[in-house]
């Protein structure tokens, strides 16, 4: 008796002198992050410019995927970058991102697949040290394709692909791995901030964001732009540089509801997603002159997806505006 007071004590201590910790959870990927959203924009792009193909006055062969390319990735990030892509090849372009039933996809290519041959050519490397240089490279010449002639891939493990692409809008799609919540068309490529991407709800207000600059390049606004003589500098804030570059924020808007609709998206997610980031926390205090001001674009918004409600109720075909004969930038 006189000895078991201190063994029951040490045998209440033991646990506690030696604490089992659980492991921390390793912190997820930011390239994890990254591949997935560019998934999101690859079938969002792909789904906007196919299903709106008619609607296009120019088109490019769509195949449904997003490029990647090692260099892209700091040589001490490499390894970790690229495996969140499932890409073992560290000097080859690969495709970071597919669309679903789209025609590579179906084609049986796959994320990661490093693709080392076009047709009977090598993989164009690109001009200059910029990082996406071979991946704009690429894009270029694909785009130059025939909308409907199958392109033969030689992948880096020695594979041979033949995917046969589908008439689209002319566009391709990037991501950048910047937080800002925004996106730019430069009237060939659509390239969407990781930062707006996060911002949107779903996938029908991101489709409402992208709809926005696909819209610019169907609409060729800054070719117009630049035909118009419009100063992109200090100048660009005010009297009719302004001017102008509101006009062509309007046209996109407007445009962008019906490649929404055409697409089978939502047309309500346009004015939805406008309305919550024209009330966002961290947004400029002053209204930029060269945008409408967010209530305007919300109605308008809200006015072409009842015009185009109104279609559907009385069964008569979509017909958008813009895309025929857009007004003259002046």
């Amino acid at each position: 008796m006189p000895h078991r007071a201190p063994m029951i004590l040490a045998a209440l201590l033991a646990p506690m002198a030696a604490p089992v910790l659980a492991a921390a959870p390793a912190a997820p990927s930011p390239y994890a992050a990254l591949a997935s959203i560019e998934a999101r924009v690859a079938a969002i792009g792909f789904r906007l410019t196919t299903a709106n193909a008619a609607w296009c006055p120019v088109r490019q062969p769509q195949f449904g995927w997003i490029w990647g390319d090692p260099r892209l990735y700091a040589a001490d990030r490499r390894p970790e970058a690229l495996t969140a892509y499932r890409a073992a090849d560290h000097n080859h372009a690969f495709i970071a991102a597919l669309a679903p039933a789209s025609p590579a996809a179906s084609a049986g290519v796959t994320v990661g697949t490093a693709v080392v041959g076009m047709g009977s050519a090598p993989v164009p490397d690109g001009v200059g040290d910029h990082p996406f240089a071979r991946i704009t490279a690429i894009e270029t010449s694909v785009a130059a394709l025939p909308v409907d002639a199958p392109l033969v891939l030689h992948t880096g493990a020695g594979h041979i692909v033949s995917v046969t692409p589908i008439a689209g809008c002319a566009s391709d799609f990037r991501v950048e791995t910047s937080d800002r919540p925004a996106a730019v068309a430069d009237g060939r490529m659509v390239l969407v901030n990781q930062g707006l991407a996060d911002f949107a709800t779903d996938d029908a207000e991101l489709a409402a964001a992208i709809a926005h600059e696909l819209a610019h390049n169907i609409l060729r606004h800054r070719a117009r732009l630049d035909a118009a003589g419009v100063d992109r500098g200090l100048g660009k804030q005010f009297g009719r540089n302004a001017r102008l570059f509101k006009q062509t924020e309007v046209e996109a808007d407007r445009l962008s509801v019906w490649l929404l609709a055409g697409a089978g998206y939502d047309p309500a997610a346009a004015a939805r997603f406008w309305s919550r980031f024209g009330q966002r926390k961290g947004r400029p205090m002053f209204q930029a002159s060269t945008h409408p001001n967010w209530r305007d674009r919300v109605a308008s918004l809200e006015a072409e997806a009842a015009a185009i409600a109104s279609l559907r109720k009385a069964g008569q075909p979509l017909h958008p505006p813009l895309v025929g004969a857009p007004p003259p930038l002046e």
